[in-house]
């Protein structure tokens, strides 16, 4: 019995099947886990999905005859259908497919709702198909019921009625929503298809979604489904899943029930290459004429704004995307023994600062170079009436933290910046680490900024953040994958590592730090970037200084 999976993740491995980043990972931790049985394979459910996309689901565009499965469509459905738990029940409950335009997501979509809808052995089962307007779920649900028009005796299980398609046998109802009309309680899916996700707007594409996964509890094993190209929508769902799913993909996340594959280019210079538009159009020579895609080019090459669209649309590059940044390898590779500012006595080192704008954690750090290597000394700050609180909400040991030393309470209902100014005197008093120059935001306060430099004598430089952050962004990237920097054990600053997201903006190519989601904390990060920042700019001046030799 074939295992698609398999087959596909060898064809990636050898350069059979052109793909990009993301869905090298995606199959490498498929692999990977089915090597360490954190999930399994059942063989006869795979086989079955497949098997009713080849015998029962037909195009419903320009043709009718029935689908016949490429293999990377065989091997994601696979996975959707065919990747289970210890219980047997499928493992993933939330499934993302991002891929350029004309690759079949529609007839994905509508193909596995008609299966969860007729075999899925689900009583009562619930198949809901939303977009933000009902005319918008028509692809889907009309493509459903023309499908099921050419197998007459799969029709004659289906009753049409006024606002669903219902099942008498089994009491199972297949429906279009459009959460525009402000309808969001009493689901009870069984399968959502989310269509195009990267038009869902804001606010109310986020909250239908989380309508939609919090009613997931009354099911054995449920699916929400969401099939996209990129848009241009920011902040909404897409880029929630997105950021999510390659967290997910780049590891050391609790999550167990998302599975993410994304269809996209790596090169945005090469978005005119057809073998990088091959790593965002899978179905390219197939469902789609590599005529068509060439003539679509010549037509990109003649104005900014279609070459936008392309690189939206067929290259699935979003507007300004967020992904996740490290890979938790890479940032445990800066894990080690503990950095004690004593084994630091008399060395330069540059500063940074990221201070809370109101309650939030506030952080400072310095960098030392000693032969080549940069170790980070990184402190953090957090209101004493407001930690029980933090932990609750961010699922942090924050008392644990303070016991080792990397977190100090400081004021009550907001952070004492002195305490920051206290911290910088004890490093240069104390054990002679003298920092020659601190970044800090510019939108800090300038209090602290004033007592740094009057009473500590501190020489400060103000950093601009944002997307001017981008060389220092680069810099820590690829010094942190060429294992050039340490943090020592320090927890918390591995943590915000770990939530730093990057975002781009597809036209200027420039980059900087994002949370990876609303209640992530980046303060550490950010405070490290200022010192780097100041430690390139004034290199010059300071260059035999700075590594200590």
């Amino acid at each position: 019995m074939n295992n698609y999976i398999l087959q596909y993740y060898q064809a990636i491995e050898d350069g059979t099947e052109i793909v990009g980043r993301w869905v090298r990972l995606a199959y490498k931790m498929i692999v990977e886990g089915l090597e360490k049985k954190t999930f399994f394979y059942d063989a006869k459910k795979a086989k079955a999905i497949i098997y009713f996309f080849e015998n029962f689901v037909h195009h419903t565009k320009g043709r009718s005859d029935l689908v016949k499965l490429e293999l990377w469509q065989k091997a994601g459905l696979s996975v959707a259908f065919g990747i289970v738990d210890e219980n047997g029940l499928r493992q993933f409950r939330e499934f993302l497919w991002v891929m350029g335009r004309k690759q079949g997501k529609s007839l994905l979509a509508y193909g596995s709702g008609e299966y969860m809808f007729l075999f899925d052995n689900e009583y009562g089962a619930e198949i809901y198909c939303l977009a933000p307007k009902l005319d918008q779920t028509e692809i889907v649900y009309g493509g459903l019921k023309k499908s099921l028009e050419c197998e007459p005796e799969l029709q004659s299980m289906v009753t049409s009625r006024k606002t669903d398609l219902y099942v008498k046998s089994t009491n199972s109802i297949f429906k279009k929503i459009a959460f525009s009309e402000k309808k969001s309680d009493g689901f009870n899916p069984h399968y959502a298809i989310c269509d195009e996700l990267g038009a869902w707007a804001g606010e109310p594409g986020k909250k239908q979604y989380e309508v939609i996964t919090s009613a997931l509890g009354a099911r054995k094993q449920p699916m929400v489904a969401g099939f996209t190209t990129a848009n241009y929508v920011k902040n909404g769902i897409f880029d929630d899943l997105f950021k999510r799913g390659t967290r997910v993909l780049l590891g050391d996340t609790k999550e167990t029930r998302l599975f993410p594959l994304l269809y996209m280019i790596d090169d945005v210079d090469k978005w005119n290459d057809l073998n990088e538009l091959k790593k965002a159009m899978p179905n390219l020579g197939v469902s789609v004429s590599i005529d068509f895609i060439l003539n679509e080019i010549n037509i990109a090459e003649t104005s900014l704004s279609k070459k936008a669209e392309f690189l939206t649309k067929y290259c699935c590059i979003p507007q300004n995307s967020s992904s996740a940044w490290l890979s938790t390898a890479t940032i445990n590779d800066a894990v080690c023994e503990p950095l004690l500012p004593e084994s630091f006595a008399n060395c330069y080192a540059v500063g940074g600062l990221d201070l809370s704008m109101t309650t939030d954690l506030t952080s400072a750090c310095v960098v030392i170079e000693k032969e080549g290597i940069e170790y980070v000394i990184s402190h953090f700050w957090m209101p004493s009436n407001k930690i029980d609180e933090a932990i609750a909400r961010d699922g942090i040991p924050y008392r644990e933290m303070i016991e080792k030393g990397v977190l100090s309470l400081s004021g009550e209902g907001f952070v004492d910046y002195n305490d920051v100014f206290k911290w910088f005197l004890s490093l240069v008093q104390d054990y002679r680490i003298m920092p020659l120059v601190i970044g800090y935001d510019r939108y800090s306060s300038q209090y602290l900024v004033q007592q740094m430099k009057q009473e500590g004598g501190f020489l400060m430089d103000d950093c601009w953040q944002g997307w001017n952050m981008t060389p220092a962004i680069n810099k820590l990237e690829g010094e942190l994958k060429e294992r050039r920097i340490k943090i020592g054990d320090n927890e918390l600053l591995r943590i915000h590592l770990l939530d730093t997201a990057i975002q781009t903006d597809k036209d200027s190519r420039r980059i900087k730090i994002v949370k990876l989601n609303a209640s992530s904390h980046i303060d550490g990060v950010a405070a490290l970037l200022d010192a780097l920042i100041v430690k390139d700019k004034w290199a010059g001046e300071y260059s035999r200084q700075l590594r200590n030799e």
